[in-house]
């Protein structure tokens, strides 16, 4: 069965990480832009990576930070995987994480105007540049970093770049399901969508968005054995 990964993100308080692991997070992230209401210090994001088990990713978010900063905060906060949300370009992403020596996610922010042909041809370049790209996340473009909890129309998304891309932008328990059966993503990504107030989740929301996700997950594992009993020769 094919199970979509899920990153609960802008984590601040241990409780939320404690939370986020018990509902079954694939990922956790950390925001490192001092102009966020989730930003955390390097030395605080130390702190709550202590309390993660074996296995969970610990993911930490940066804009428009040069390749010093970045791998000066991974020498003290010690994430596996990093996630790029400025104006960096494709060459200077790809040196923030040769710099950091860290695997890189690369966010694609998208507008109305955006084609599939554009969002192929972004991860193309992304891969062409450097062996630390993973993937494209795909968040909504408003003016400001970050999606702002808004959702883009997820038809823009080719069919054969999905099962490689991070959806984010909007996410929330009320359209986890249809995302994951719509869209087939390889992983979600949520922030504001599973909390009580900025920088605080709510466990219960995490728990009922991680329930929504593998909702959508047994949905389209049944439509496949639908469709595969559909296909089976009749005995005779």
């Amino acid at each position: 069965m094919a199970r979509t990964r899920i990153k609960i993100c802008g984590l601040t308080r241990v409780e939320d990480v404690q939370a986020a692991v018990a509902a079954g997070a694939d990922a956790i992230g950390f925001v490192f832009y001092p102009k966020s209401p989730r930003y955390v210090t390097p030395q605080q994001a130390a702190a709550l990576i202590a309390a993660v088990p074996p296995f969970v990713t610990c993911t930490g978010l940066f804009v428009n930070a040069t390749p010093a900063e970045v791998a000066a905060t991974v020498a003290i906060a010690p994430i596996g995987l990093i996630q790029l949300h400025g104006d960096e370009t494709v060459a200077e992403s790809a040196a923030i994480a040769a710099a950091a020596a860290r695997p890189y996610v690369r966010v694609f922010r998208v507008k109305p105007d955006t084609s599939p042909a554009d969002l192929l041809e972004y991860e193309q370049q992304c891969r062409a540049a450097g062996p630390w790209f993973t993937s494209l996340l795909l968040d909504t473009y408003v003016d400001a970093y970050g999606g702002a909890g808004k959702g883009f129309d997820w038809s823009l998304i080719p069919k054969e770049l999905a099962p490689r891309v991070v959806l984010s932008g909007g996410l929330s328990v009320h359209n986890a399901t249809d995302a994951v059966c719509e869209v087939r993503p390889y992983a979600v990504d949520i922030s504001s969508g599973v909390e009580a107030s900025k920088g605080i989740k709510d466990g219960r929301k995490i728990a009922a968005f991680v329930a929504a996700v593998r909702a959508g997950d047994d949905l389209i594992e049944r439509a496949t054995h639908h469709e595969c009993a559909s296909a089976a020769p009749v005995p005779r």
